[in-house]
């Protein structure tokens, strides 16, 4: 009988512990969320921005986040807790691949270097080709061609239809289509 109320009782401790934690979450969620609004008052938006401005999507985002934070919050409250997962799928034998660690850090390193010297298609191809080889993309070159056109994506949606400061660089420079 005992050890089924030491049972009960560690049951109890454990979901107001995991209640706690999504309660957490959640607060971290709505304050990230509250964050983002206000940084986003601050851009300035060009007296030549459509209906979509450079705040658009920041607002967007912000917003989002306020409302995951209260939905989460109050399913806490309510006892609506997330389901716990069984375990990680996490092998501890396993060492961690440093190599791999340091070359991620480089790659990441070397596209802040050279964000605001070649611009971004350039920096983003960099990264995303990079890290995509370094964890395993094979063939190497379609890993490359994959981040040509996503980095040459996104400077065309956030650059040239979004009217942000991406910097297109000296390759980009004379097409106004890539431009904000």
């Amino acid at each position: 009988m005992s050890s089924d109320l030491s049972v009960a009782t560690a049951q109890r401790r454990r979901s107001r512990g995991r209640r706690l934690g999504e309660l957490g979450f959640s607060g971290v969620i709505a304050l990230a969320g509250g964050f983002v609004l206000l940084d986003a008052r601050r851009i300035v938006v060009p007296g030549s921005a459509n209906t979509l401005g450079p705040r658009a999507f920041p607002f967007l985002v912000g917003a989002l986040m306020l409302v995951a934070g209260a939905v989460v919050a109050a399913q806490a409250l309510r006892g609506r807790l997330g389901e716990e997962e069984g375990g990680e799928d996490v092998d501890m034998a396993v060492r961690t691949d440093w190599r791999t660690v340091v070359i991620l850090v480089g790659v990441f390193v070397a596209h802040i270097l050279v964000i605001n010297v070649a611009g971004w298609p350039v920096a983003g191809s960099l990264l995303f080709a990079g890290a995509a080889v370094t964890l395993g993309a094979r063939p190497w070159w379609k890993a490359v061609l994959i981040a040509v056109a996503l980095a040459l994506a996104i400077q065309l949606v956030f650059g040239g239809m979004l009217g942000l400061s991406l910097p297109p660089g000296p390759l980009l420079r004379g097409v106004g289509l890539f431009h904000g």
